[in-house]
């Protein structure tokens, strides 16, 4: 499976069959490797309603015909009313998929949804699992996915609207991931960051962990 990063905290996995696309913020987005008309996806995830997660979701899934996965609250306030597939779950569901699963973890963080709940996902393909923190803060709920065997953890260490570097290696320590890819860093003045400061302070703590430029992939 392959696992490519286009800047901020979108994602696309391709198990060679599917493409599942996470928060594709690249309109306006500076540090974008792809732009929104040259993506192409069969589903895409939305962890919460704020502009730089929603980002090119609604036109995407349009042009592509891709079905959106996030929360019930989510799907019904900007999905659905523009038309676009949408499967709303909730925090603690799993839906299964053509491709395995996606399960719906919690966030800590405001969902830019009036009544909504913020998410994270972890989500099952090519034999792999992968765990997208979407915008959150530390939380003791992370230690339950220790019991999940995740591949790769995606976690924000932006600070100031999400968890900063060392709340991020206190996260890594209790999830206990095969590798660690960090995001939601330098796209604006606020989320300034070292990516390569958080990796080297993972590995000094004994975890893998991987730097990933707008761009780059790698194979699982």
């Amino acid at each position: 499976m392959k696992l490519t990063f286009l800047g901020h905290a979108c994602f696309l996995l391709d198990d060679g069959t599917h493409k599942v696309l996470i928060d594709p913020h690249l309109s306006g987005n500076p540090l974008a490797a792809a732009k929104a008309d040259e993506v192409e996806s069969d589903f895409i995830c939305v962890t919460h309603g704020h502009g730089d997660h929603i980002g090119d979701s609604v036109e995407i899934a349009r042009r592509t015909g891709a079905k959106v996965f996030c929360t019930v609250d989510l799907a019904g306030a900007v999905y659905r009313p523009a038309g676009i597939k949408a499967m709303g779950g909730n925090l603690g569901g799993t839906a299964a998929m053509p491709f395995g699963s996606i399960k719906i973890f919690p966030a800590i963080h405001g969902s830019g949804v009036a009544g909504g709940l913020a998410c994270g996902f972890v989500i099952e393909m090519g034999g792999k699992k992968i765990y997208h923190a979407g915008d959150t803060a530390l939380m003791a709920d992370m230690a339950l996915l220790d019991e999940e065997n995740i591949d790769v953890a995606l976690l924000p260490i932006g600070d100031f609207y999400t968890m900063g570097p060392r709340d991020a290696l206190r996260a890594m320590k209790m999830i206990r991931p095969a590798l660690t890819i960090p995001m939601h860093y330098n796209t604006f003045p606020a989320i300034q960051q070292d990516p390569h400061a958080f990796a080297a302070s993972a590995r000094e703590a004994g975890f893998a962990a991987e730097v990933l430029n707008p761009g780059d992939s790698i194979v699982l």
